[in-house]
């Protein structure tokens, strides 16, 4: 093939009809968050070569809801749209941990970050608080919401991390619910998502950097089902 009479070089063509790979969502909790091995989790996110989004848990912030909640009295709308909020915060407190980080509100703001070569933050408020599909209680939390929000962007798969010593290779959805692990509305909103999910907890960073990697098929070992 030509143009202008000048040969195009063999592997261009090659290289325009690479499909880009899928975004994965990562969802770190919120004790992640707070922990001493938050930065090994963010080096492997920072290293890896895939498009990758991160959805921070609303932790000690979403707790102080909680709290706030059980002596004041007001509704579950209201925690709704709080536990959001201490979402957004910890986002923000995220991206500033590494260059190349970059908080984004909605599907839009996301998918530029990604196109650019970066590292998305979701801050879900703008998204989520007024969305009527989305039970504003405390059934749905931040690991349901990294769920939807990787249908949403079409994602190849989600990681849920956990500030748990992970030690089984499968999990299912429902037991995770019942134990407390996951909230509530994990177990639907995952079958409705429809995509690989694996669950990783403390020390498992190697675990996370190899399914990260261009070449694995994506399991690590954490298989949730």
């Amino acid at each position: 093939m030509s143009m202008g009479g000048q040969a195009l070089p063999a592997n261009l063509g090659a290289r325009s009809l690479a499909p880009e790979p899928r975004p994965v969502v990562v969802k770190l909790g919120g004790s992640v968050v707070r922990s001493s091995e938050l930065p090994a989790w963010l080096d492997v996110i920072a290293a890896s070569p895939r498009p990758i989004v991160v959805v921070p848990g609303g932790g000690a912030l979403a707790d102080e809801v909680r709290a706030s909640q059980a002596e004041l009295g007001f509704g579950d709308g209201a925690a709704h749209r709080m536990a959001l909020l201490a979402m957004d915060q910890l986002a923000w407190a995220v991206a500033g941990l590494r260059t190349g980080f970059e908080v984004g509100d909605t599907e839009d703001a996301l998918r530029h970050s990604l196109e650019q070569g970066r590292v998305a933050v979701w801050a879900p408020y703008s998204l989520v608080a007024n969305r009527r599909d989305i039970p504003q209680s405390w059934t749905v939390t931040s690991d349901s919401l990294a769920l939807w929000l990787a249908r949403r962007l079409g994602a190849e798969r989600c990681y849920v991390i956990k500030s748990i010593q992970r030690r089984c290779a499968e999990f299912s959805a429902e037991q995770l619910a019942r134990d407390g692990v996951v909230d509530e509305a994990f177990p639907a909103m995952f079958k409705d998502a429809n995509l690989p999910a694996f669950l990783l907890g403390r020390g498992d960073q190697a675990a996370l950097a190899a399914s990260l990697s261009l070449t694995a098929e994506g399991a690590c070992g954490a298989t949730i089902d």
